[in-house]
């Protein structure tokens, strides 16, 4: 019996060839609560600016980082060190480092008060101009892969464009430091679901990300070319009736000499 594989499905064809496409990314959905998405249009260049950004911010001093760390607000803008988020009913923290960035709004908005305004580190030049570029186009990309899924189940495609426009969605640059230690028991992310609507993750051609199985088993996802691998939260599972699953997920430490080399995602 052939391994089972989570699909890269091509964006594309939406609009080239849309029933064909829905159906295939609705069985995706419907089997794994994952896909991943080819052809979306997110330049190559943008994506690698922001990483280079971000990866200019992670190289900073401890010291310099804490500097855009708030206490109190969960971590909900700005910087979250290493070792602080910890994966619900595990017992050991995450072994990485992120920062959030989340949808810039007018300060009058009556969502102001639970949508704080973004933290830009002053030290990293770019960053801001990229991070944020890199924000609305996977915005954009959400939603028509939200199009899709709203037509796969017989709603009209533009089903979920409410439910998202003034969403609290978060770009959230992961960093994992390299691991040097031996048998600790820390993993890079430990199992969870997603509280959101979808994921979209940049960055997993390593090695790392597992999600599991209907059977109970851990299955390796990575990703070829420019490939986003797009995953169903919590809200979209509740919202469909969990004709959408939301899938149990994890990124365990490579087994090998990748262990030592830094990894990088955006979320």
């Amino acid at each position: 019996m052939p391994l089972k594989k989570v699909p890269t499905l091509d964006i594309r064809r939406y609009d080239a060839d849309r029933e064909a496409f829905v159906a295939e990314l609705g069985a995706a959905y419907r089997e794994f609560g994952f896909c991943c998405i080819s052809g979306h249009g997110v330049a190559p260049t943008l994506i690698e600016g922001a990483y280079d950004a971000f990866q200019r911010f992670f190289a900073l001093p401890a010291e310099t980082k804490m500097k855009y760390h708030v206490p109190g607000s969960g971590g909900a803008r700005g910087y979250t060190p290493f070792k602080i988020e910890t994966a619900k009913d595990s017992r050991y923290p995450d072994l990485k480092e992120f920062w959030h960035i989340g949808r810039e709004i007018d300060r009058n908005s009556k969502f102001a008060d639970v949508m704080p305004p973004n933290i830009w580190p002053a030290e990293v030049p770019g960053f801001h101009e990229y991070a944020y570029e890199l924000f609305e186009a996977l915005d954009l990309l959400g939603s028509r892969v939200l199009r899709a899924l709203a037509v796969h189940i017989g709603l009209p495609e533009t089903y979920f464009d409410d439910k998202i426009d003034q969403g609290n969605s978060i770009l959230r640059p992961i960093h994992y430091p390299p691991i040097t230690e031996e048998n600790i028991p820390n993993v890079r992310a430990g199992a969870h679901e997603d509280i959101n609507f979808i994921t979209l993750l940049v960055g997993a051609s390593a090695e790392g990300l597992e999600v599991l199985t209907r059977e109970g088993n851990w299955l390796p996802i990575t990703t070829e070319g420019d490939a986003i691998v797009v995953n169903i939260g919590d809200m979209l599972q509740r919202l469909t009736n969990h004709v959408y699953p939301s899938t149990t997920h994890r990124v365990v430490n490579p087994q090998n000499d990748n262990a030592r080399k830094l990894g990088q995602q955006v979320a």
